[in-house]
Order: C-alpha cells, then structure tokens, then sequence
C-alpha cells in the first residue's frame, strides 16, 4: 500500500506522521508549499506520478473567522477546488481518498439527540458551507472514500484551544469561557488512528463521525485543562464573546458508527490528560 498525505505540516498532518512512522508504514507526505492542491496539473501530476493506494487529505483552510472575509476566497479555494482536484486525481489512479471535514457543516439546533451522518446538513458559516462542498465533491467524483467529520480538535502542533488557554492562564489571573456551547473534543492522535484503523481494516466506506467520547462546554473544557493552574474561569454566554464566524450552539455527533467498525474511542477527558502529560 502506497500512503500519500496532504497538508502535512498541520496539525493533523504532523501527528498522522508521527504516527505512520511509528507504526512503521512508509508513506509520502507534502506540505502546501510541495503541493499546492488549488494547482489541479500540479496535484494531478504528483499523484499518478506516486500512484498512492490511499490518500489522507489533511491539507484545508480553517482560519474559521477569517474565511467569514478577508479569507473567504482561499477558504472556498483550499476546501472545495482543491478538495475536488485532489479526489479528480484520486479517481484517475484508483486511490482511496480520507477527507476530512467538521460538525460546522450542521446549525447546532438540534436538541437532545445527537447528530447523525445522515442528518440533514444546514452549515451557519462560510467554514462550514465550505467544508460541506467539498464532502459533495468527493462523493460526487468518488466511490472509494472516507469522509471523517470531527469537532474541537487539540493536539501537539499547531495553534488550538488547549494552547491558547495554557498561555492565557501565565498572564491572566481570570479568564471568561462560553458555556452556552456544547460539543466532543477531539485529539489529533486518536483522529489519526480512526482514520487509518479506516483504512487498515477496509471498513464500510462512507461518512463517519469521530471525536473522543463524552461530552463538555467550551467552559468545561477550559476547566479541565487549566485545573493546575492558579487561574479563575468565569462562564460567560455566546452573545458576551462575539465571533465573526456563528459557531453550532449545538455540536454533539453520534459515535455509534464509528464504535461498531471495532475502533475503541477514549473520553475527552483522557485523551487531554495524555495530551498534556505528553507536552510537559
């Protein structure tokens, strides 16, 4: 099996790495700069140059409120062109394209049961109306796919949430969180594990929707990564932390789809305290 990654200098593409190399599976991977998937020759020349058996698509735009302005063409450009010329080349040479995309593709105005993959889709910002394109690209064009949405993703590289409170906490002695939101965490190892336990036991292709189990606020979550440090945390609503970008008041996915292909899904709060054991 020949593994092409896209994006793999983001956060997802870094830990995808690490894990390959520990499981041993040679693979080839890109950056942006190596392999600009907005470049339909481009990517098309490098993909049936390497003919991959599979691809991992991590390579996206998800600047979430700058892609309500002054980012909203590269938005549309990354996720849905270049999504779309990377399936286009998946198809020409057979390979399995693993995409993935985000619970911004639903309104977050479902109460009670969580969404599941066949729900019906209503994104409320431009990051997810464009995510939402490009899964159409790929089951357009593809049969052999995996679409992976997930939601609130940590982990070792890149800017994310876990980071961006840890550094609050050294210079702030009280920080406010909005607690009117609620959703599933996601670490960036266990989604790269999902997605190639995908792939390495020829699951179902289709849609999927993976996090780590359990629920929080973002409020609960801040909590929890900061409950070492000398730092108080206020709850605060939606409207007391405006964003450019509206996110899903609402954004808990069902797992039951990914917990029957076998893969066991640990809590959020497992997955953080791993994360953070890892970085010290």
């Amino acid at each position: 099996m020949t593994v092409l990654i896209t994006g793999a200098n983001g956060q997802l593409g870094s830990e995808l790495t690490n894990l390959l190399k520990q499981q041993n599976i040679d693979f080839i991977a890109y950056d942006s700069q190596e392999m600009d998937i907005t470049d339909f020759d481009k990517t098309l020349s490098i993909i049936k140059d390497i003919k991959p058996s599979v691809v991992y698509h991590c390579a996206a735009y998800t600047a979430v409120d700058l892609a309500e302005d002054e980012g909203k063409e590269m938005n549309y450009l990354v996720n849905v062109d270049g999504t779309k010329n990377v399936a286009q080349a998946c198809k020409k040479v057979g390979a399995t394209l693993v995409y993935i995309s985000t619970d911004y593709v639903f309104d977050g105005k479902k109460r009670e049961v969580p969404y599941i993959e066949t729900d019906k889709t209503s994104p409320i910002n431009e990051y997810g109306e464009a995510k939402l394109l490009g899964e159409q690209v790929v089951q357009e064009i593809l049969n052999n796919y995996y679409i992976i949405r997930t939601s609130w993703v940590f982990g070792e590289y890149g800017n994310n949430f876990v980071y961006t409170m840890k550094k609050l906490a050294k210079t702030h002695d009280q920080l406010t969180v909005v607690n009117d939101q609620v959703g599933r965490p996601t670490w960036t190892k266990s989604l790269a594990e999902f997605m190639t336990y995908l792939v390495q036991n020829n699951c179902e292709y289709g849609t999927y929707h993976f996090s780590n189990d359990d629920i929080c606020t973002w409020y609960e979550f801040a909590q929890e990564i900061l409950q070492d440090d000398n730092v108080t945390i206020s709850p605060v609503t939606s409207d007391q932390f405006i964003t450019k970008a509206a996110r899903p008041e609402y954004s808990i996915m069902d797992l039951e789809k990914a917990k029957s292909t076998g893969y066991e899904i640990i809590s959020w709060k497992t997955a953080l305290q791993h994360f953070l054991e890892g970085i010290k």
